[in-house]
């Protein structure tokens, strides 16, 4: 996993996500998922992009179930787009580099 992208877990996504001061993606997903495998070197050249404006993170949801269980997340790989402890934007499945970069300069500007 890139530097630029930390995994999270249940125990720490309070502090990490919901607390932040900065916006966070999570890229919830799992070691068997294809799609997810597809998408995670997008999100490690977005992390290196933008990771001096929003905070990257990782949750496998195998091993931590509660947070993908209380955001209803069904499919994976799954983005959730965390601005100032809440859901501002979420995506589903692989999308294209210029989807997600459209999708996090509209998270920044928001601010």
């Amino acid at each position: 996993m890139a530097e630029n992208v930390l995994e999270i877990n249940d125990g720490c996504f309070e502090k990490e996500v919901i607390q932040s001061k900065k916006p966070v993606i999570v890229d919830f997903w799992a070691p068997w998922c294809a799609p997810c495998r597809v998408l995670s070197p997008i999100v490690e050249e977005l992390a290196s992009s933008f990771g001096e404006k929003v905070k990257f993170m990782k949750c496998n949801v195998v091993e931590n179930p509660v947070i993908p269980t209380k955001y209803g997340i069904m499919a994976i790989p799954n983005l959730m787009f965390f601005k100032n402890g809440s859901v501002a934007h979420q995506i589903v499945g692989v999308e294209s580099k210029s989807i997600l970069e459209k999708a996090i300069k509209n998270l920044i500007r928001e601010d």
